[in-house]
């Protein structure tokens, strides 16, 4: 058989979800999001697995950062709604919600001499108020983000004295410290080399495991076929297939949504997806 043939013999096919009969804590209902004049989504359903690792993927500009943002409240839905334990996130308050929802977003900026330690106690934020100040729980919380990052030897230093894949451990250690079990990752392993970016996606894995829900943006699809339980691809906006990577990641949705042919592979470990692109397609030369 021709590479040729064999690169369309398989059609991508979406494993169904229903939002209605799915297992989630947070979910969508006709949502609509924007940047001004500009709809990035629009009447999008969807439906989190409860403790699993889900992995949003897509080409650039397609409304993967935009739908976590929605998802956080951090920007407000033009239409539709985000539901919380049934609850729309605009009727909730912000406190409520950062008890459930952590988000860390890709460009995040703390003020000058503030060192690790400081940020990452800054995720104990949502825990305190009037009544409850620091704790014993707090303490704890911080001391397990910094071991979970690897960064007690960097605990006193100053952010701005940091490389950046320290500094992006950093702020994921204020997440994880925030012990939220819904935890949105837009791009933790952007600034990170191998090692360190194995080191978050192995701590992403551990979390599910103790039964909280990561959701992460990536932007290597044979990285997000190994560390996704489930896996939703994007496109303008849309969601055009959603499943386990090894049910929905064939060179056709590779085709879709990069414009690229490529040959699939299966991890001889962990029996997961490998993309191997081979060339872009001619129409995406032409667009």
């Amino acid at each position: 058989m021709s590479l040729d043939r064999e690169l369309s013999a398989n059609p991508y096919q979406e494993v169904p979800v229903n939002p209605a009969e799915t297992d989630s804590r947070l979910r969508t209902r006709d949502l609509r999001l924007a940047h001004g004049s500009r709809v990035v989504v629009d009447g999008l359903d969807l439906a989190l697995p409860e403790r699993q690792v889900t992995v949003i993927v897509g080409p650039n500009g397609c409304g993967k950062s935009t739908l976590l943002g929605g998802l956080a409240r951090t920007l407000p839905a033009r239409g539709g709604a985000v539901l919380l334990d049934g609850r729309e996130l605009t009727r909730m308050p912000t406190r409520e919600i950062a008890r459930s929802i952590g988000m860390l977003p890709q460009s995040a900026i703390a003020p000058d001499g503030l060192t690790v330690r400081d940020l990452v106690r800054y995720g104990r934020q949502p825990h305190q108020g009037l009544l409850r100040q620091w704790s014993a729980d707090d303490a704890r919380a911080v001391e397990e983000a910094l071991t979970a990052a690897d960064l007690h030897d960097l605990a006193d230093r100053p952010l701005e004295t940091l490389s950046g894949g320290q500094r992006q451990r950093a702020w994921i250690a204020m997440a994880v410290a925030q012990e939220t079990p819904i935890l949105l990752l837009d791009e933790p392993t952007s600034a990170l080399d191998m090692g360190h970016a194995l080191e978050v996606l192995e701590l992403v894995r551990s979390l599910a495991a103790q039964g909280r829900t990561p959701v992460l943006v990536l932007h290597d699809l044979t990285t997000a076929c190994r560390y996704a339980d489930h896996m939703i691809a994007l496109k303008d906006g849309a969601i055009i297939a959603q499943g386990p990577p090894s049910a929905i990641v064939n060179p056709d949705l590779v085709r879709e949504l990069y414009g690229v042919e490529s040959a699939i592979l299966t991890d001889p470990l962990h029996g997961t997806p490998v993309i191997c692109p081979l060339r872009v397609t001619p129409s995406a030369t032409q667009a």
